[in-house]
């Protein structure tokens, strides 16, 4: 089913083959008709993750991103949009010769394409596909039977994993295998077989639950691998091991480890530091995209928040992240709600899109400005934290930026001149400023001493800029844009001197998008030791 770990364990079962010396492909294939991720609301989806190609994606590139420290290109995603449109496009251009073009075989043979492509361009010695989605969907058929047509040409070289839950109803108290039992009788209803059964529950499988299930599912009892709720998702590639997952893996594949030990030394120092913290910080997290019902979904923000969560384990602190929704800080509660803020060590504004929450962000915006709270702007928090000092330093009444009203006196922010005509067309898919671009960081600034270069290149996905008529009368006011673009057009980072503000800073990036387990981003390392000195 959807959420129940299936990015984590494709990760962590990538991580460990790569321990073993073996260079490994992720891919993530999304069945739905959506070309891509870009155009969905993260409250049904999940954050939308850009890859350095500008391609945006399911949140769970970003989980293979991080576990495997490398950067994926465009040929490890592809959604049931991508692969429909291919075949379309290619049978207009008269690439099938004049046949028939159906479903089966030719939806299954362009993913098997995408497949190979991949490996190849990585040169791989395993792939790993995650086929999202839950099992019996009608949209997943395709990409099943095109998994099922290459196990039949790669009899020797395909396995199969699945990821089921096994519930413990409250009332009952007791370990359920029936769904997981019926999981994999829809699949074998595929002509599908699977060869190793992750199970996910609350608490860790017993031998008996482990029986039961290899004897219903016709694999072996060391095929069953527990995947109990952790603490820490950096957890689950040492839980895996203990059941020797990659072990069960490699007899399957008939394959060897290329290396004798598994090099998982930096894995598990960074796994010690998630567990031995010695005091936290206190990070609120202002933004729109958390309520879908009566529940929270952190993933809108996903990437942000691990971000935070390396910083902090690197600076020795257990990071503590409360949600706190935009509309707060707007009516009659607003000037209460804007107090509460000081039991706060930093304050954070994500990215978004949108005119709502917009006064409410700026109201939290200038309140840490003016009560020296640490701030950081991620694109549209670095735009509206551009916006907030145009009104409130500048004095000009009214500054906005242009995306809310588009008829402002002062468009502090504009839309970017190539990206007008987009927007008159009604052409929203994959055409803003995406993937990574390089920025020049001016000396002696926050940024500058944070990063220790000169150039940077960062992840971008905006259609927005800083009006380049109001740059002069901003620095002059005392804003820096201590990070521009070779062109010097475009201002990717704005700071406040550290004489003025402890941290006071915004990126029209997303540097979240590079934070890596073992290699945290250097602007949340300030932000998080600015945020912890404020603590001190």
């Amino acid at each position: 089913m959807s959420g129940v770990g299936k990015g984590v364990a494709t990760s962590s079962i990538a991580l460990l083959l790569q321990s073993r010396g073996f260079k490994v492909s992720p891919i993530k294939i999304d069945p739905y008709l959506n070309v891509d991720a870009g155009t969905m609301n993260p409250t049904e989806h999940g954050e939308v993750f850009v890859l350095r190609s500008g391609l945006e994606t399911d949140q769970d590139m970003g989980s293979y991103e991080r576990f495997l420290g490398a950067d994926l290109g465009s040929e490890n995603y592809m959604t049931g949009g991508m692969v429909y449109k291919s075949v379309i496009d290619r049978e207009r251009a008269l690439g099938y010769g004049g046949k028939c073009v159906e479903p089966v075989p030719h939806i299954p043979e362009e993913v098997i394409r995408r497949i190979e492509a991949a490996g190849e361009r990585d040169k791989s010695d395993i792939t790993i596909i995650e086929i999202g989605g839950t099992l019996g969907e009608y949209q997943s058929v395709m990409f099943i039977e095109a998994a099922r047509t290459l196990k039949i040409e790669n009899p020797n070289d395909v396995l199969f994993v699945l990821v089921s839950y096994l519930p413990i109803p409250g009332k009952l108290g007791e370990m359920k295998t029936k769904p997981t039992q019926y999981a994999v009788r829809t699949m074998n209803s595929y002509g599908v077989q699977p060869d190793i059964i992750i199970a996910r529950a609350e608490v860790p499988l017993d031998k008996k639950r482990k029986e039961k299930i290899a004897e219903s599912s016709g694999v072996r009892v060391e095929q069953v691998i527990s995947a109990p709720d952790v603490d820490s998702v950096y957890d689950v590639p040492l839980n895996f091991e203990k059941d020797n997952i990659v072990e069960t893996l490699m007899h399957l594949l008939k394959l060897k480890p290329k290396k004798a030990e598994p090099a998982l030394t930096s894995w598990k120092s960074f796994v010690r530091r998630v567990h031995h913290t010695q005091g936290e910080v206190k990070i609120a997290m202002v933004g729109k995209y958390f309520a879908t019902g009566d529940f929270v979904l952190a993933d809108s923000y996903l990437s942000v928040i691990e971000a935070l969560k390396y910083a902090a384990y690197k600076a020795g602190k257990k990071p503590v992240i409360d949600w706190v929704t935009a509309d707060d800080f707007e009516g009659k509660h607003a000037a209460k709600n804007l107090m509460a803020l000081k039991k706060y060590d930093g304050i954070i504004v994500p990215g978004g899109f949108g005119a709502r929450g917009i006064e409410g962000k700026l109201a939290v915006i200038k309140h840490a400005r003016t009560h020296k709270i640490p701030y950081f702007g991620l694109c549209y928090g670095m735009q509206l934290m551009v916006v907030e000092y145009a009104r409130n330093v500048l004095g000009l009444k009214g500054a906005n930026t242009v995306e809310i009203d588009p008829k402002v006196k002062h468009p502090l922010i504009d839309i970017m001149p190539d990206q007008k005509q987009k927007l008159v067309e009604g052409d929203y898919g994959g055409s803003m400023r995406l993937g990574a671009y390089p920025a020049y960081l001016k000396e002696h600034t926050i940024a500058r001493a944070a990063y220790n270069a000169e150039m940077v290149h960062e992840r971008h996905r905006h259609r927005y800029e800083v009006n380049p008529a109001y740059i002069k009368a901003l620095t002059d006011a005392g804003l820096v844009f201590s990070g521009i673009s070779p062109d010097e057009k475009l201002m990717e980072i704005a700071e406040l001197p550290k004489s003025k503000h402890p941290f006071f800073l915004g990126t029209q990036f997303h540097p979240e998008f590079l934070a890596r387990p073992l290699t945290s981003h250097p602007l949340f390392d300030a932000f998080i030791k600015a945020s912890a000195k404020k603590k001190k």
